[in-house]
């Protein structure tokens, strides 16, 4: 049976279930280079702090963890891999243990939690919070789930972290997302362009790491919306929960000069209008207008450069 803990449960976006998760990898043979323990929280489908095994601290993954403790029970989960690689010793070859634990707040208000184990991809033990017993899901894991129910203070306090310790951190992290969100990013907007062949190109615009999502995001001729031969790419977040979104446009190259790539977001005092540059005498290379958010609402910052 494939270890069907991984990857973290799905959350729809807007959905009122959120989940946090811990998986714990840990290669037996590092001979390829690989690294030999590996570690990575997720809130709800995203990535929000990775362990970092050569400096041994927790790295976070999104701003707002930054100035934020971040708890991983780290240790505890290594110990248990160590003892299960010595436990059951391999010879030769790749081989692979895995932890994947968590907690989950669901839509009707119950709570849930998860701790499974791994090996080489197959499930091998999971814990069950009602009952406090483990389930071997391999013949080797039976000495195993032997062992560990003779420590009744493991299973309670597997339970405790699950359903109580578990729960607290996830609410904690769901507050300070939601107070992060609260704060409004300006788009980041780039446009560069494609030649197709000397009476066609297409210029390409791009819009990134704004919140909230709501944009407004154009092609425009001399001042006019223009629509004609105009490409939409769907909208879509980032890991840090801003958004990107791109939109391209067929032109004859004489007309270049006539395009802009309009923006308007409330995170922006006023509009970007990028244009695409093209250096004299540099036709091979390709240069763009990069904009970090003119007159960026709130910070009377403009900035623009060219690459």
């Amino acid at each position: 049976m494939m270890f069907k803990a991984y990857p973290p449960p799905s959350v729809q976006a807007g959905s009122s279930r959120h989940s946090l998760s811990y998986s714990y990898f840990k290669v037996l043979d590092s001979s390829q280079g690989l690294p030999q323990f590996l570690s990575v929280i997720h809130l709800d489908d995203h990535p929000i702090a990775r362990y970092d095994i050569l400096n041994r601290r927790t790295v976070p993954l999104v701003p707002w963890m930054e100035a934020e403790e971040v708890k991983m029970p780290e240790r505890m989960f290594r110990a248990d891999l160590e003892w299960l690689s010595n436990l059951n010793p391999q010879t030769g070859g790749l081989h692979t243990w895995q932890v994947f634990l968590g907690c989950e707040l669901r839509e009707d208000g119950s709570k849930g939690g998860f701790l499974h184990y791994g090996y080489d991809g197959m499930d091998f033990i999971s814990f069950e919070n009602e009952t406090l017993r483990w389930v071997a899901t391999q013949p080797q894991a039976e000495k195993v789930k032997e062992k560990w129910e003779e420590n009744p203070r493991l299973s309670w306090g597997n339970k405790v972290f699950l359903e109580t310790t578990c729960i607290e951190w996830l609410q904690k992290y769901l507050s300070y997302q939601q107070e992060a969100l609260k704060k409004t990013e300006p788009p980041v907007g780039k446009v560069s362009h494609k030649e197709v062949n000397d009476s066609l190109e297409v210029l390409i615009c791009q819009a990134f790491g704004f919140y909230p999502k709501e944009i407004q995001a154009t092609w425009r001729r001399d001042g006019e919306v223009w629509k004609d031969k105009t490409l939409h790419r769907n909208m879509a977040p980032n890991s840090d929960r801003t958004y990107y979104v791109w939109l391209s446009i067929e032109i004859d190259p004489k007309e270049r000069d006539r395009f802009r790539c309009h923006l308007e977001h409330e995170g922006l005092q006023e509009p970007l209008d990028l244009a695409f540059l093209l250096v004299t005498g540099k036709s091979h290379l390709q240069y763009w207008t990069y904009f970090r958010g003119a007159n960026i609402r709130g910070s009377g910052i403009k900035e623009k450069s060219h690459k």
